[in-house]
Protein backbone atom coordinates (compact mmCIF):
# COMPACT_ATOMS: atom_id res chain seq x y z
CA UNK A 1 0.00 0.00 0.00
CA UNK A 2 1.52 3.31 -1.03
CA UNK A 3 2.01 6.06 1.53
CA UNK A 4 -0.15 8.40 -0.57
CA UNK A 5 -3.06 5.98 -0.25
CA UNK A 6 -2.99 6.42 3.54
CA UNK A 7 -4.69 9.12 5.60
CA UNK A 8 -3.18 10.06 8.98
CA UNK A 9 -5.82 9.89 11.69
CA UNK A 10 -6.08 10.56 15.40
CA UNK A 11 -8.63 9.74 18.03
CA UNK A 12 -11.44 12.27 18.29
CA UNK A 13 -12.93 10.39 21.18
CA UNK A 14 -14.43 7.30 22.68
CA UNK A 15 -18.14 7.01 23.35
CA UNK A 16 -21.00 4.59 23.81
CA UNK A 17 -23.41 3.94 20.96
CA UNK A 18 -26.73 5.19 22.37
CA UNK A 19 -28.64 2.42 20.58
CA UNK A 20 -26.53 -0.70 21.14
CA UNK A 21 -24.58 0.56 24.19
CA UNK A 22 -21.42 -0.66 22.42
CA UNK A 23 -18.21 1.35 22.64
CA UNK A 24 -17.17 3.36 19.57
CA UNK A 25 -13.75 4.83 18.92
CA UNK A 26 -14.03 7.81 16.58
CA UNK A 27 -11.04 8.59 14.38
CA UNK A 28 -10.60 11.88 12.53
CA UNK A 29 -8.10 13.27 10.07
CA UNK A 30 -6.21 16.48 10.84
CA UNK A 31 -8.53 18.69 8.77
CA UNK A 32 -11.59 16.95 10.25
CA UNK A 33 -12.68 16.18 6.72
CA UNK A 34 -13.26 12.52 7.64
CA UNK A 35 -14.64 10.93 10.79
CA UNK A 36 -14.48 7.15 11.06
CA UNK A 37 -16.48 5.45 13.84
CA UNK A 38 -15.30 1.95 14.70
CA UNK A 39 -17.34 -0.18 17.08
CA UNK A 40 -15.02 -2.03 19.46
CA UNK A 41 -15.27 -4.51 22.29
CA UNK A 42 -15.63 -3.35 25.87
CA UNK A 43 -12.20 -4.64 26.95
CA UNK A 44 -10.45 -2.96 24.02
CA UNK A 45 -12.38 0.26 24.69
CA UNK A 46 -11.21 0.09 28.29
CA UNK A 47 -7.58 -0.35 27.15
CA UNK A 48 -7.91 2.67 24.85
CA UNK A 49 -9.66 4.75 27.54
CA UNK A 50 -7.02 3.96 30.17
CA UNK A 51 -4.29 5.21 27.85
CA UNK A 52 -6.24 8.29 26.72
CA UNK A 53 -6.79 9.22 30.36
CA UNK A 54 -3.16 8.40 31.34
CA UNK A 55 -4.29 5.88 33.95
CA UNK A 56 -1.59 3.57 35.21
CA UNK A 57 -2.73 0.15 36.35
CA UNK A 58 -0.97 -1.72 39.17
CA UNK A 59 -0.13 -4.59 36.81
CA UNK A 60 0.48 -4.41 33.04
CA UNK A 61 -2.58 -4.80 30.85
CA UNK A 62 -2.28 -6.91 27.67
CA UNK A 63 -1.36 -3.94 25.45
CA UNK A 64 1.19 -2.76 28.02
CA UNK A 65 2.70 -6.25 27.97
CA UNK A 66 2.91 -6.13 24.16
CA UNK A 67 4.58 -2.71 24.29
CA UNK A 68 7.07 -3.96 26.89
CA UNK A 69 7.86 -7.12 24.89
CA UNK A 70 8.38 -5.17 21.68
CA UNK A 71 10.71 -2.77 23.48
CA UNK A 72 12.68 -5.56 25.21
CA UNK A 73 13.15 -7.27 21.84
CA UNK A 74 14.70 -4.03 20.47
CA UNK A 75 11.80 -3.64 18.08
CA UNK A 76 9.64 -0.61 17.37
CA UNK A 77 6.04 -0.12 16.27
CA UNK A 78 6.38 2.35 13.40
CA UNK A 79 2.70 2.67 12.50
CA UNK A 80 -0.67 0.99 12.43
CA UNK A 81 -2.92 0.96 9.39
CA UNK A 82 -6.62 0.20 9.23
CA UNK A 83 -6.27 -1.36 5.82
CA UNK A 84 -9.45 -3.22 4.92
CA UNK A 85 -13.19 -3.34 5.42
CA UNK A 86 -15.04 -6.56 4.62
CA UNK A 87 -18.59 -7.48 5.59
CA UNK A 88 -18.78 -4.50 7.98
CA UNK A 89 -15.59 -5.63 9.74
CA UNK A 90 -12.45 -3.49 9.83
CA UNK A 91 -8.98 -5.03 9.57
CA UNK A 92 -5.66 -3.55 10.61
CA UNK A 93 -1.94 -4.15 10.44
CA UNK A 94 0.76 -3.23 12.91
CA UNK A 95 4.13 -2.44 11.33
CA UNK A 96 7.04 -3.48 13.53
CA UNK A 97 10.68 -2.77 12.76
CA UNK A 98 13.10 -5.28 14.25
CA UNK A 99 16.70 -6.09 13.40
CA UNK A 100 16.46 -4.22 10.10
CA UNK A 101 13.38 -6.22 9.10
CA UNK A 102 9.88 -4.83 8.74
CA UNK A 103 7.05 -7.06 9.91
CA UNK A 104 3.37 -6.48 9.09
CA UNK A 105 1.21 -8.13 11.74
CA UNK A 106 -2.54 -8.60 11.31
CA UNK A 107 -4.60 -7.18 14.16
CA UNK A 108 -8.03 -5.99 15.14
CA UNK A 109 -8.22 -2.21 14.77
CA UNK A 110 -9.04 -1.82 18.47
CA UNK A 111 -5.90 -3.72 19.52
CA UNK A 112 -3.79 -1.87 16.97
CA UNK A 113 -5.09 1.50 18.21
CA UNK A 114 -4.49 0.57 21.87
CA UNK A 115 -0.91 -0.44 21.00
CA UNK A 116 -0.34 2.67 18.86
CA UNK A 117 -1.35 4.88 21.79
CA UNK A 118 1.12 3.11 24.07
CA UNK A 119 4.00 3.24 21.59
CA UNK A 120 3.19 6.70 20.21
CA UNK A 121 2.98 5.19 16.73
CA UNK A 122 0.98 7.03 14.07
CA UNK A 123 -2.47 5.77 13.09
CA UNK A 124 -3.36 5.60 9.40
CA UNK A 125 -6.45 4.54 7.49
CA UNK A 126 -6.30 3.40 3.89
CA UNK A 127 -8.05 5.82 1.55
CA UNK A 128 -9.95 2.86 0.08
CA UNK A 129 -11.33 2.04 3.55
CA UNK A 130 -12.46 5.64 4.04
CA UNK A 131 -14.20 5.54 0.67
CA UNK A 132 -15.86 2.21 1.48
CA UNK A 133 -16.84 2.96 5.08
CA UNK A 134 -19.75 4.94 6.39
CA UNK A 135 -17.45 7.91 6.85
CA UNK A 136 -18.76 11.35 7.47
CA UNK A 137 -17.53 13.69 4.79
CA UNK A 138 -18.63 17.23 3.93
CA UNK A 139 -18.87 16.17 0.29
CA UNK A 140 -21.52 13.60 1.25
CA UNK A 141 -25.28 13.86 1.17
CA UNK A 142 -27.54 15.65 3.67
CA UNK A 143 -27.43 12.70 6.11
CA UNK A 144 -23.62 12.76 6.08
CA UNK A 145 -23.70 16.49 6.84
CA UNK A 146 -26.05 15.91 9.80
CA UNK A 147 -23.80 13.12 11.10
CA UNK A 148 -20.72 15.34 10.71
CA UNK A 149 -22.43 18.10 12.71
CA UNK A 150 -23.43 15.54 15.36
CA UNK A 151 -19.81 14.33 15.71
CA UNK A 152 -18.50 17.91 15.82
CA UNK A 153 -21.12 18.86 18.40
CA UNK A 154 -20.32 16.03 20.78
CA UNK A 155 -18.95 17.52 23.95
CA UNK A 156 -16.27 16.22 26.28
CA UNK A 157 -18.89 14.43 28.35
CA UNK A 158 -19.74 12.25 25.34
CA UNK A 159 -16.25 11.90 23.84
CA UNK A 160 -13.66 12.87 26.40
CA UNK A 161 -14.22 10.34 29.15
CA UNK A 162 -15.21 6.75 28.72
CA UNK A 163 -16.88 5.38 31.83
CA UNK A 164 -16.76 1.67 32.50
Amino acid sequence: MTESALVAMSIKGLMLDPVSNSPIVVLKDEAEKFFLPIWVGIFEANAIALQLENVTTPRPMTHDLLRNMISELDAQVTRIVINDLRDSTFFAQIRVLTGGKTLELDARPSDAIALALRTEAPIFVAQSVLEQAQTISPEGDEHDEKMKKWFEGLGPEELGKYKM
